[in-house]
């Protein structure tokens, strides 16, 4: 008798309709107290503008690639979590690194009192990235105001080039170098939007003029932008032309970085030709769900803050939280015994779509599937045991960042799925 696999690495299990009488009932609790801007949820009013067709499912479990939501139905995540799961939810040694630190110290001081674990993460981060100093932080805009902040500092330059489609985050320092979905995102926040940042088109020549610019921030690999990579070389170009300038080049790799396209980061890639950035923000997937990040630099630009007098003048109450750097570490020594297998589980998805007569977007497991109507194709996914987002400015393309653990079952269930969906 063949045994079902354990949660983690399970197919689908669906027992109810998407979503199940639980997740509604759950969700009528969650709009009577959400702001209706958070959660997207079909409308409770008639008089209500809303076009969200379904309420989303309500998340109870998760293990591995597997999410458990309150009415029992077993899903594989497409998602790992925006990113955050790259080593499958729940991992044990994430978890038991967490409790044990829980345990000892859960919270020290941010630029105050540091511990142990905060400066063991920073020592490994810079064997990771070959970067210097760094400063820690608890979401992915935060890296990146630090970064910019950071660029600031080392040029004495205020400007910033940012590109079409990019995403860097919501908060107000973040949201003024995001062009992704630049109408929803910022149009309601323009006036309190400094007029700093100049955009130029992603993949394409740099503006001849860069006088006046102190960093150039740029996505790797865009992400929710589209899982877009630019053309060979020009990434290249891209810091050549910054550095000739006196600009600081930074790497948003929050969603690229810890493994998620076949190396470290997505600056290591050989055709990087040993180019790197002078700034480098990563986050997501960096401890296996604790919400951390860091910003990290050559010695050179982040030596140009100059010493602290006593009381920093960027930083926050959870830096360096002994619970976060603890689960970091932990998760980095997983991604290690993973990192073999992306590349290749990456390229026979991307080859299992392209049988699909499917185009395909990305590197490693980010992966975009492009597609007419990515949001009706996730919903139908969805309702089969998969969840999946659509990406890019008009929802033209699916995207793929499973949990690096995902099993090759999983993956072939998923692309069975979609096939039948689409046809």
């Amino acid at each position: 008798m063949i045994q079902n696999p354990p949660l983690g690495k399970q197919l689908p299990s669906v027992k109810t309709t998407i979503p199940g009488p639980q997740s509604v009932a759950w969700v009528d609790r969650l709009a009577q107290r959400e702001c209706p801007a958070i959660t997207a949820r079909r409308s409770r009013r008639a008089d209500a503008l809303n076009t969200v067709h379904d309420d989303p499912i309500v998340w109870a479990e998760a293990l591995g690639a597997n999410v458990v939501d309150v009415d029992g139905n077993v899903l594989v995540d497409m998602t790992a979590g925006f990113g955050v799961a790259s080593v499958g939810h729940r991992d044990p040694n994430v978890v038991a690194a967490g409790v044990q630190q829980l345990n000892r110290l859960p919270h020290a001081m941010g630029d105050a009192f540091p511990d142990p674990q905060r400066i063991r993460l920073l020592e490994v981060l810079m064997q990771r990235t070959g970067m210097d100093r760094a400063i820690l932080g608890t979401s992915g805009s935060d890296a990146v105001e630090a970064a910019l902040k950071t660029a600031v500092m080392a040029t004495n330059r205020p400007g910033v080039l940012t590109f079409t489609s990019s995403y860097h985050g919501l908060t107000y320092g973040a949201l003024a170098t995001t062009q992704y979905k630049a109408k929803s995102f910022r149009a309601p926040f323009q006036d309190q939007i400094g007029d700093h940042v100049q955009v130029s088109p992603y993949g394409e020549p740099l503006p001849k003029d860069l006088s006046t610019i102190g960093a150039v921030l740029v996505e790797p690999i865009q992400g929710r932008g589209g899982v877009r990579t630019p053309p060979d070389g020009w990434l290249i170009e891209l810091i050549d032309r910054a550095h000739a300038s006196g600009a600081v080049v930074i790497f948003d790799e929050i969603y690229t970085g810890f493994g998620r396209t076949g190396n470290w980061f997505a600056f290591q890639n050989e055709t990087m030709n040993g180019r790197r950035p002078d700034i480098l923000c990563v986050g997501k997937g960096m401890a296996g769900g604790f919400p951390i990040s860091a910003c990290l630099g050559t010695a050179e630009v982040m030596d140009a803050w100059g010493s602290s007098q006593g009381e920093a003048i960027h930083t926050q109450t959870f830096l360096g939280n002994p619970t976060g750097c603890a689960m970091a570490l932990a998760c980095m020594d997983v991604i290690e015994t993973l990192l073999p297998s992306v590349k290749p589980t990456g390229m026979w998805l991307k080859s299992r779509l392209e049988e699909l007569g499917l185009t395909i977007r990305g590197r490693g497991l980010l992966l975009g599937i492009e597609l007419d109507d990515s949001l009706a194709v996730s919903r139908a996914l969805l309702s089969a045991g998969y969840i999946a987002l659509p990406a890019g400015d008009h929802g033209e393309v699916l995207a793929i960042t499973p949990p690096l653990c995902i099993t090759r079952v999983q993956l072939d269930g998923f692309v069975d799925a979609l096939n039948h969906v689409l046809s």
